[in-house]
């Protein structure tokens, strides 16, 4: 029987499938381990690279237990002791989260983007096992917005949520989870309401990114503002673009949140205790907060870029009037001269000893009063 129909016949309790060690057999050899409570668990993979566990602990009544701990050990002591595990990985490659997901029983569809990192934030249940996904974005420092600034940087925080572990998946580096855990682990009373705690946790520092990231953008903004309706600028339109690009690119970690969010503090959610779902809310309030300012960035930013657009049109009317403006005083003299090159006989003036002064001086005043005409009415 093919991996594939050996997958199909593993079904998770809510129809899907769940890891198992040798559907994974390519990616490595597992060997299953009887632990002293009965429980079954699969180690690490031992193969060379860096390990992506940043952390492991193991929290009981909202303590952490001392001592160091390997995942599959602090999973059968939470079970006994009814706690929980946090583990903590930055950017894992597809071997060790396999042995992360067969010991945790995942869902490989989940696994399989938490390996990617390429989804956008959304909430999906796959049995007791709830799969959060966060965009983070972070401000980048810069000293000049130009064409080519990189002004906001996105990343993704994945997180696992079953009834005894937590496991938070970081890639890039736009919101780091160490400060997170080192405030939660302070708060013993909100972390005894469990793997929610830490969900709310990650949450709420990826919104107050959010919030640093709105307003270092409205400074941008009103720098490029104020450059546009600067006369003595240039005000070039690249700037405009990319700050829409860097803004597109931040709206689209912060709206989808929204829905998320929605479900976690409904009613409806069972699963979130009453507590911590108080705690979401607060969450919530700050998102909509990030969603308008982002939505009022937009507006302003399609007002500059009309306005410097409507401000080039000008500018190219105003060279058209200038260009018109010399071309007719240019137009004089090229007539006059034009009408005593036709070579006549019998023409005015031919004759005339000062002839040749005198139409030299009624071209000049013609020009002369044109120039005044034209500077008069700003055509000059």
């Amino acid at each position: 029987m093919s991996d594939r129909a050996e997958r199909s016949r593993l079904t998770a309790p809510d129809g899907g499938r769940v890891i198992k060690p040798r559907a994974w057999a390519p990616v490595r050899a597992m060997t299953r381990i009887l632990n002293a409570d009965g429980s079954h668990h699969v180690p690490a993979p031992a193969g060379p690279g860096r390990s992506a566990i940043m952390d492991c602990g193991l929290y009981v009544d909202g303590k952490r237990q001392p001592g160091d701990w390997h995942y599959p050990e602090a999973l059968a002591a939470a079970r006994r002791e009814g706690g929980f595990v946090w583990l903590g990985l930055h950017e894992p490659e597809l071997g060790e989260m396999t042995a992360i997901a067969a010991t945790f029983g995942l869902h490989e569809l989940a696994v399989e983007d938490a390996v990617k990192a390429q989804q956008r934030p959304k909430l999906e249940r796959f049995g007791e096992v709830n799969f959060l996904v966060l965009r983070t974005a972070r401000y980048c420092e810069h000293a000049e917005l130009t064409e080519n600034s990189e002004v906001v940087e996105t990343g993704q925080v994945m997180l696992f949520i079953g009834p005894n572990f937590v496991i938070s998946i970081r890639h890039g580096d736009a919101c780091r989870l160490a400060p997170v855990r080192a405030d939660l682990e302070a708060k013993h009373e909100l972390l005894g309401h469990g793997p929610w705690a830490v969900a709310y946790g990650v949450t709420d520092r990826v919104v107050d990114l959010y919030l640093e990231v709105a307003d270092r953008l409205e400074d941008d903004l009103d720098v490029l503002e104020a450059d546009v309706f600067d006369r003595q600028s240039t005000g070039r339109i690249q700037r405009i673009y990319q700050m829409k690009r860097e803004l597109v690119e931040f709206k689209r970690a912060v709206a989808p949140l929204q829905r998320p969010l929605m479900t976690l503090t409904g009613q409806a959610n069972r699963d979130v205790p009453q507590e911590v779902r108080r705690y979401f809310r607060d969450v919530q309030d700050h998102l909509s907060r990030t969603v308008e300012q982002v939505n009022s960035y937009d507006d302003l930013l399609n007002s500059i870029l009309q306005a410097r657009l409507a401000q080039v049109t000008v500018d190219q009317n105003n060279d058209m009037r200038k260009i018109a403006a010399w071309a007719a005083i240019a137009a004089v003299w090229t007539a006059i001269a034009g009408i005593y090159g036709m070579n006549f006989e019998d023409m005015p003036e031919l004759k005339m000893t000062y002839g040749y002064p005198v139409v030299l001086a009624i071209m000049l005043v013609i020009s002369l009063a044109l120039y005044r005409w034209f500077r008069r009415n700003g055509w000059l």
